[in-house]
Order: C-alpha cells, then structure tokens, then sequence
C-alpha cells in the first residue's frame, strides 16, 4: 500500500504521486480522478474571481494534470482505464455554482476529448456524473442554505423532486466507479453515466 498526500492544483505534486505509483507498483491499470470542491454559492455577477479561479483549479486542472502523467504511463503498457468524477452539473445547470457547473462541464469534455484520442491505445476514459449523494461536501452545501439548525429541512426538500426521493450513497458511487475501472466494463469509452436517482432526465 502507498499513500501519497498531493494538492492536485498543483502539476508537481501529481508528477510526484504518479512517480511514486510507478517506482512502487511498476505501472498503473486504474485511476480514478476523484479530488474535487464546490465553493461558494453566489450568483454569477458575484461569484468572487479568486474563487472561481480555485474551484477550476482543482475540479478541472487537477484532472488534467492527473490524466497528463497518468496517461503516458498506461499508453507504454498498452491499456489501462480511467474515471474521472464530473457531476449532474457538469450536464445541466444547477444555479448559484458558477465555478462549480464550468469545472464540471470541463470535465465531461476533457473525458470526451481524451476518449477518443486513446481508445487506440486500449485505454477506456469516463466519466460518472453523480447527483446529490450524502457526503461532507452536500452537507457543507446544505448548510450554506440552512444553516446549522435548518440544513436537514433543506435536504428534505431538495430530494423531493428527486424520482427515488432520496440522496444517494457513496458506496452505490464506489460500485459504479469500480466497475468502469474494470475489464468487464472494457468496452464503455467517452461514456458520462449519471448516478443521481433519474434526476437529471426529469423534465
């Protein structure tokens, strides 16, 4: 086992822990490109530019970065596959996520792009979109609407229009990913799965 602590904004310290896999392991067969924030919910005219500028740093850079290193070492071994987390808003708008729906929308097309480049290579590149699952990152956005007190109310009415009327759980997340980054998922490339209870197709 190795562990490896990285700010993905930074290209350094991605060369560093794909270095490190790769001194360790000898070659990478899966990656998942998971680091990600959503930062402060404002209106578009004033959303904070420092903020924009981090939220697309680390949710859209730090992908890159991970796919730049990550991808000349699986096109050496001739295959290797990669999922990148890209989200609901990364397919649709979401309102008050300037940052956030630009990284995301990012994302989807960096995994497209990347896709159709290295298929030939036996890579498979996709990504997922999930909807509203519970993690600290939901939570800590429920809160900036509700409050302390009030953010579980909140939760209650934001997965009412959901289909299944719930929030997803990051182990049904941790399936899916584990399945793209499996042989038997060997011929899915340029895909965006949304994992969000059908929300997303709800008109």
């Amino acid at each position: 086992m190795l562990l490896v602590t990285a700010n993905v904004a930074n290209e350094d310290d991605v060369k560093n822990y794909v270095d490190k896999t790769v001194e360790i392991f000898a070659t990478i067969d899966g990656f998942f490109n998971n680091a990600g924030i959503e930062g402060k919910q404002n209106l578009t005219e004033d959303f904070g530019s420092d903020e924009f500028r981090k939220v697309l740093d680390i949710n859209l850079n730090g992908v890159f970065y991970g796919m730049k290193y990550v991808l000349k070492v699986m096109k050496e071994k001739g295959s290797g596959h990669i999922v990148n987390t890209a989200s609901v808003g990364g397919i649709r708008g979401v309102g008050n996520q300037s940052g956030y729906a630009a990284s995301k929308h990012g994302v989807v097309g960096l995994t497209h792009n990347s896709a159709i480049e290295y298929g030939q290579f036996g890579i498979t590149i996709n990504a997922i979109a999930p909807g509203a699952i519970m993690t600290p990152m939901v939570e800590g956005s429920l809160k900036q609407i509700g409050g302390e007190d009030g953010w579980e109310e909140v939760g209650k009415a934001f997965v009412e229009p959901n289909p299944m009327k719930r929030f997803g759980k990051p182990e049904e997340v941790g399936y899916l990913t584990a399945f793209l980054l499996s042989d038997q998922a060997g011929f899915i490339n340029a895909a965006v799965v949304p994992i969000d209870g059908g929300q997303s197709y709800k008109y």
